[in-house]
């Protein structure tokens, strides 16, 4: 990967002429709008931003290195909100055969069951985080495979590896379920929410139009409110506009006066209901307070698939309209792969790029960065990421594109991640690296992980 500095920065630094969103910088420095992009001077000390001040209003205080970025843009560090680590790279070992949602769900079932032993998640998740971690991204939610007995190996290997990427990524967890799981009374619900709450992770499921949705959704609110536990749901991932899990989840959210934060994602199948039930299901989103995130490739992936037929929709949710009424909106990777989407590589910038194109966040652009960096913070409860203010960590991403058309235009352009002060190396781990695990050798893989580890210690 090229770096848009030539002379690695080591702690102390003044960046003149960076071009930063507003929305993204402190109300005395951003000006009025909040869709400019303004010029500033930055100063980082001590791996934290000493001042951001508009450019050349003053001397720099810190003088060992100054760097000129010729008005390129500079983000923060981004947030990737909604991600699948435990599934991530198996789509090499175990393809989607078709391409379809159903394909998936056949294709991963089989390799949990086959392969995901503690090694294998570990190994794979790793990979996941160093490729996250190069280009940029500073906080993760993951979502695990949580049916029994799966919890038993997937939890206690991500409170692991949480603890081991502390201080590069910042991870989140929150359990996934189908529903209808609860349909058996036989006391899941009561174990998982424990398991979750001892880990500090997220209450989260799959909905689907069951019969007794509104009496599991009850359950899972007063589950999660006795825990202190967030929620985070997988709602109507699907074309059928008959799919309205969305609605009955803000209903339940209402009816039982939840406080703490829902997430929902996907919402696929709103945008192919009619307009009057898109009123009254976006009204009770907002009066509930819940907050949506879409991921945009794996959804136009995976939707509207019929073999030797043109898909006619792009499978996201209603974006524009949700964020008009105030409604808190994201977008994130989901899939890394994986039989759910095949492609990827935790790339927030390839996300944003990708949403503004698929869901036309632009013309203008205004605040959409705000789907990668503060709105999913916020959701996360972690309001002091995915912004640049002084006397925060230096944790920047410096680009030679100058404005949002060379950034969009080319993605994969010149950048420098900058850590606590610190430019990193952006080596992106090979894929090579991941063959004997998605061969499933116990000792090959034993090795490789070890390697992993190794890499990133």
């Amino acid at each position: 990967m090229r770096e848009v500095l030539s002379v690695p920065i080591r702690g102390t630094a003044c960046l003149s002429r960076a071009r930063v969103p507003a929305v993204l910088l402190p109300q005395a420095v951003a000006g009025s709008d909040p869709s400019a992009l303004v010029l500033v001077d930055i100063e980082i000390e001590a791996g934290t931003i000493l001042s951001i001040t508009p450019s050349g209003s003053r001397p720099p205080v810190c003088g060992d290195y100054s760097y000129d970025l010729d008005e390129g843009l500079v983000l923060p560090t981004l947030v990737d909100m909604h991600t699948h680590l435990d599934k991530g790279h198996i789509s090499p070992r175990r393809p989607n055969p078709d391409g379809t949602f159903m394909g998936a769900l056949t294709a991963v079932g089989a390799d949990r069951t086959a392969n995901w032993t503690a090694e294998d998640v570990r190994a794979r998740m790793e990979f996941s985080l160093r490729c996250a971690f190069a280009h940029g991204t500073s906080l993760i939610r993951t979502h695990l495979d949580s049916l029994p007995p799966q919890e038993s190996i997937s939890w206690p290997v991500f409170e692991d590896v949480r603890a081991d990427w502390r201080e590069r990524i910042e991870l989140q967890a929150a359990c996934l379920f189908g529903i209808d799981r609860l349909d058996a009374d036989d006391g899941f619900l009561t174990a998982i929410a424990d398991r979750v709450a001892a880990a500090r992770g997220v209450l989260g499921a799959v909905t689907y139009m069951i019969p007794r949705l509104d009496e599991h959704l009850d359950a899972m609110m007063v589950a999660a409110s006795d825990r202190g536990l967030d929620l985070d749901f997988h709602a109507d991932e699907t074309g059928d506009c008959n799919a309205r899990t969305l609605h009955h989840i803000a209903e339940a959210a209402i009816r039982n006066g939840f406080e703490g934060r829902i997430v929902v994602g996907h919402c696929c199948s709103l945008a192919r209901q009619q307009p009057e039930e898109i009123d009254r299901t976006l009204d009770l989103v907002a009066r509930a307070g819940l907050g949506i995130v879409s991921l945009p490739m794996c959804n136009m992936y995976l939707q509207d698939r019929q073999a030797g037929r043109t898909p006619r929709w792009r499978g996201v949710t209603l974006l524009h309209e949700m964020k008009a009424r105030g409604i808190a909106v994201a977008v994130s990777s989901d899939n890394t792969r994986d039989p759910f989407y095949a492609y990827g590589d935790l790339d927030l910038v390839e996300v944003y790029t990708q949403a503004t194109r698929i869901l036309q966040l632009d013309h203008p652009v205004g605040d959409w960065i705000r789907t990668v960096s503060t709105t999913p913070a916020e959701l996360l409860g972690r309001p002091e990421q995915g912004c640049l203010r002084e006397g925060a960590p230096a944790n920047l991403m410096l680009f030679r594109a100058r404005n949002w058309s060379e950034l969009l235009a080319r993605p994969s352009g010149p950048r420098t991640i900058i850590r606590s002060g610190r430019s990193i190396d952006r080596t992106l781990p090979d894929y090579r690296e991941l063959d004997a695990v998605l061969a499933a050798r116990p000792k090959a893989l034993a090795k490789a992980l070890a390697k992993a580890v190794a890499g990133v210690a």
